[in-house]
């Protein structure tokens, strides 16, 4: 069943008009036809059943049908902090987390990060990574969109985070096995050159908990999606 993130609030019984990019998908790349059937869902929990009334080029028409009380959503609160990486690296990372039940993403800047950009390109940057996250959801079957927090340096998202947190560090002595079971989890992420011996320092004052995922050295966008689904695993809903 295709399913499709409105941005705008649902009630069942409207007509509408889908977004330029949604409505490209459905009649250019599916070629869906007036009478499919499809899903919508507006981010705030739920879903509703929809149906085409009207596909022309440039322009789809749907009819929102029952809303029904469906969600995927993990008991286990996970804040991604991860530090920005370049292009493709950051949008499978983002895709990837949310597909594993992240709760909150936060960008981080920090001393090794490549990407370095003006406000107006993190302005367009942020929207690039929310449609990567729309999408995410679409394909996994969320309901609720996560939150893609905007991007700050490193020491200031430190000074505001609470609850436990860990940075993935190689050389840690400590495994996630070893750690008692929580209900929500901030890790930390380094960027592709990792972060620097102080900054794993700030970090652990700030009351982290460093920890190794075993005895390979896993590149930045592999780190933290490795780590969501152990963390998924041991304390969430994974197997």
């Amino acid at each position: 069943m295709t399913r499709v993130h409105v941005s705008e609030t649902l009630v069942a019984g409207q007509a509408l008009e889908l977004p330029p990019a949604a409505a490209h998908h459905v009649a250019q790349v599916l070629r869906l036809a007036a009478g499919a059937a499809l899903v919508l869902f507006d981010g705030t929990g739920g879903e509703y059943d929809a149906v085409l009334e009207t596909v022309e080029r440039r322009s789809v028409r749907v009819r929102v049908g029952a809303h029904r009380a469906v969600e995927r959503e993990s008991a286990l609160c996970l804040t991604l902090a991860q530090c920005v990486s370049k292009g493709e690296r950051m949008d499978y990372t983002i895709q990837k987390a949310v597909e594993l039940g992240v709760t909150r993403i936060q960008p981080v800047l920090s001393a090794r990060s490549v990407v370095k950009l003006d406000a107006a390109r993190w302005a367009k940057k942020r929207e690039h990574w929310l449609g990567v996250i729309a999408s995410a959801c679409e394909q996994c079957g969320r309901n609720r969109v996560p939150e893609l927090a905007p991007a700050v340096p490193l020491s200031k998202w430190l000074a505001t985070r609470h609850g436990l947190c860990l940075v993935l560090v190689p050389m840690a002595q400590v495994g996630l096995r070893t750690l008692a079971r929580v209900s929500a989890v901030s890790l930390l992420v380094g960027p592709e050159g990792g972060l620097s011996e102080d900054e794993i320092a700030e970090a652990q004052a700030a009351g982290c908990t460093a920890i190794h995922l075993g005895p390979r050295v896993l590149r930045t966008e592999t780190a933290g999606v490795a780590t969501l689904a152990a963390l998924q695993a041991l304390w969430g809903d994974l197997g």
